[in-house]
């Protein structure tokens, strides 16, 4: 017979549990408002910190104070970020992460998470993005989104309604799952081919080609734009598409490829289209951004809960119990 546990090991591990079934919402709504999945692992770290260190016995709503924690460091972080990118080389992208396990990213809905649009997204104020990201892909009501954004019900509504207004027709209107693999599957077979006719016939006649390098030389410095240019650019090196593999992934709910060169991940690429074609081509070069791609999908590993003894055993110090992330919980937990 094991001793009962005392009641601060039973609180910290009810608080464990707790998070750890909402983790995936709080990283789902740092990461949309973010669109850096490392930037949005540090805010729900974070998170985790405050919820650890807080008197969670006065907490009506574990989750309401969670998302409003996560959402309010999130934006935090975004207002500094934009600094940050400023200095960036060329085309910043969204990091890309594996939602083969979780579509959705731990949200109701899809909304706010192609790449194409998280992109759109980061022209908004951070607050802005929060309200739209809070409404749009977690359902909050509008007195909830208000709380969280320490906002009027009013204002709550306006914003949501602004952040609508700068979405293009063509991100309202992505075509689904399907079309748009099958869009992919043929941009890469006529990249390859170096067929650029058949890239020209998918292609709308705006279609923009964006590469995410941060100054790696290869990756183009400034947007290609224009049908004809997007068509050459992805042809224009015969030595690239043959000394590549392609591995086919799924990034932010769609198809995407990762092209991979003397066995190592060099490269991601995936594309936005709507009924008209493909308008958007993305390349993602930087390493640190492939790097977080390969890693995201632990963010949706199941984890095993022990018993609070061992969580007490293991981390008498809990003032210092972290979670850095699933891999560091699932440490702590051990």
């Amino acid at each position: 017979m094991h001793p009962e546990a005392p009641p601060a090991d039973r609180n910290l591990a009810e608080a464990v549990t707790t998070f750890v079934e909402l983790r995936p919402r709080l990283f789902g709504i740092a990461y949309r408002v973010l669109g850096s999945a490392t930037e949005a692992e540090d805010v729900v770290q974070e998170a985790w910190l405050r919820w650890q260190r807080t008197d969670r016995s006065t907490v009506v709503s574990p989750a309401a104070f969670l998302s409003s924690t996560t959402t309010r460091l999130a934006i935090n972080v975004a207002q500094s970020a934009r600094v940050r990118r400023e200095t960036y080389i060329g085309p910043w992208l969204p990091e890309p992460i594996d939602t083969s396990i979780d579509a959705v990213a731990g949200a109701e809905r899809a909304e706010a998470l192609e790449l194409a649009l998280l992109l759109v997204l980061q022209k908004l104020t951070p607050t802005e993005r929060a309200a739209y990201v809070l409404r749009e892909a977690f359902e909050y009501g509008y007195a909830e989104i208000s709380e969280i954004l320490r906002l009027t019900p009013v204002n709550a509504r306006k914003i949501v309604s602004r952040a609508r207004k700068h979405l293009t027709d063509d991100e309202r209107d992505s075509v689904d799952i399907q079309e748009h693999r099958r869009l992919l599957d043929a941009f890469v077979a006529a990249a390859q081919e170096g067929d650029v006719a058949s890239l020209e016939a998918i292609l709308t006649p705006d279609a923009v080609s964006l590469s995410d390098g941060n100054g790696l030389r290869g990756a183009a410095r400034v947007p290609v734009v224009g049908r004809a240019r997007v068509a050459n650019l992805s042809t224009a090196s015969a030595r690239f598409w043959p000394t590549v593999e392609i591995v086919p992934v799924q990034a932010n709910g769609r198809a995407g490829v990762l092209l991979y060169r003397d066995g190592r991940p060099a490269t991601f690429m995936t594309i936005a289209a709507t009924r008209r074609g493909i308008h958007r081509v993305l390349w993602v070069f930087t390493s640190d951004k492939i790097a977080a791609f390969l890693g995201s999908r632990a963010h949706y590993a199941p984890l095993p809960l022990r018993p609070v003894d061992a969580v007490a055993r293991a981390h008498p110090g809990r003032e210092r119990f972290q979670l850095r992330s699933l891999s560091g919980l699932r440490t702590a937990q051990t």
